[in-house]
């Protein structure tokens, strides 16, 4: 296919209500141009632009811009943001990541997946006795936040206040949008802080097979990781485990009901799941944006970049680019990844979850579509913002 790029860039309004990246506007400026501008900043549209651009070391997270950007610049958001894993590079963050990678280990995630299968099959017997069901609450949300907290040590009485913290805390990336947003996720973090500082103090006493007793003993034996930064990384594995699971297992029913077809080939053929999950996240990533900051002054493909200029990757578009892909625009589990998936990020803020992730998905498709005829909308929903994690708030099913 053409790499044509024309002089102008195309403009398109992501803050514009009902907005999305999977629409044939976004798909039209990506024929027209690798990025687009927006009232928000540039937007990288195509595959190879993205996956360069985000291991291109002239970029970083630059948490403090982002969040003076979004008019924070104090108070428990900002406390946890401009600190947290994602927005350090270099010694630091690899020190960080190195205490996360000794505790969130294979072998921990090896170990879960029994709870996890069990624990699919429990929920999708459940939908199978009902005529139809609230898919988010009855199981994109109990599943992951039951992984998450059989990970952790929560006791399962604590789930219901963890399920709202660890909802609210995932719409940091929304603040720009105004609203409740900012006093919603300043209000879970406060919680999410109090609550796990107890924990952490109970698993430093009473150790347990858990990913914070873990945690609490990798820290002690490294005196440069602080308690602070211990809370800050837990605080950051509990958003990233609970959030972006609840989101993805929601949208990838949304396009097994536009594809029944593939719905009832995944019931009959379950060695396709792992295909299935790549490409629902392919398809409708959970994680549809991944932003950077210049570092620097530089020039990219002739575009001139000045330093702290806002970049975003749009996952999306890039995941659906027909420069890369074949049928790029078709959903089908059964082609195998052509490239690899841009909505974990890529050289060293690949993010850590990843496998945890593709085991939840891997073990819940097939126990669903096993159990289950295919899914169908059964009234209309609403979509989070799609600048952050992205899926619908609400997702009536039924299932034939």
């Amino acid at each position: 296919m053409s790499t044509t790029v024309d002089s102008e860039p195309p403009f398109l309004d992501v803050t514009a209500p009902g907005f999305g990246f999977g629409t044939p506007a976004v798909a039209e400026a990506q024929a027209k141009n690798w990025y687009a501008e927006s009232p928000v900043g540039l937007f990288v549209l195509r595959y190879a632009e993205g996956h360069a651009l985000l291991r291109d070391q002239r970029l970083n997270h630059n948490g403090k811009r982002f969040m003076e950007m979004n008019g924070v610049t104090g108070g428990p958001i900002h406390d946890w943001f401009v600190p947290m894993i994602m927005n350090h590079d270099g010694a630091h963050h690899r020190r960080l990541r190195g205490l996360v990678g000794k505790a969130f280990t294979p072998k921990m995630i090896a170990g879960l997946r029994p709870f996890i299968r069990a624990r699919a099959k429990e929920l999708a017997e459940e939908l199978g006795s009902a005529a139809a069901c609230e898919f988010i609450g009855d199981f994109a949300n109990p599943l992951p936040l039951a992984v998450m907290s059989e990970m952790l040590g929560v006791p399962p009485e604590d789930h219901d206040v963890f399920h709202t913290w660890t909802t609210d805390v995932g719409l940091v990336f929304s603040i720009a949008l105004g609203g409740d947003v900012v006093s919603r996720v300043e209000a879970a973090l406060v919680g999410l802080g109090e609550y796990i500082d107890a924990l952490m103090a109970r698993k430093k006493a009473e150790p347990a097979g858990d990913l914070i007793s873990a945690l609490v003993a990798a820290q002690q034996d490294d005196p440069l990781v602080s308690p602070a930064e211990l809370r800050n990384l837990i605080i950051t594995t509990v958003f990233a485990a609970h959030d972006t699971t609840r989101h993805q297992l929601a949208n990838a029913m949304v396009a097994f009901a536009a594809h029944p077809d593939q719905w009832r080939l995944l019931g009959t053929r379950p060695d396709l799941a792992d295909q299935a999950v790549d490409e629902v996240m392919r398809w409708l990533p959970s994680s549809p944006t991944i932003y950077r900051f210049a570092a620097e002054d530089f020039e990219y493909q002739g575009l001139s970049i000045a330093r702290d200029t806002f970049l975003t990757v749009c996952v999306t578009a890039a995941q659906r680019d027909p420069r890369v892909f074949r049928n790029a625009g078709e959903f089908d589990i059964t082609v195998a990844p052509e490239a690899p998936l841009l909505q974990f990020g890529a050289g060293p803020h690949h993010c850590l979850g990843i496998a945890l992730a593709k085991a939840e998905l891997t073990e819940a498709l097939p126990a669903l579509a096993n159990r289950l005829g295919p899914p169908a909308v059964a009234g209309e929903f609403t979509w989070r913002p799609p600048i952050g994690i992205h899926g619908p708030n609400e997702l009536s099913l039924r299932f034939a």
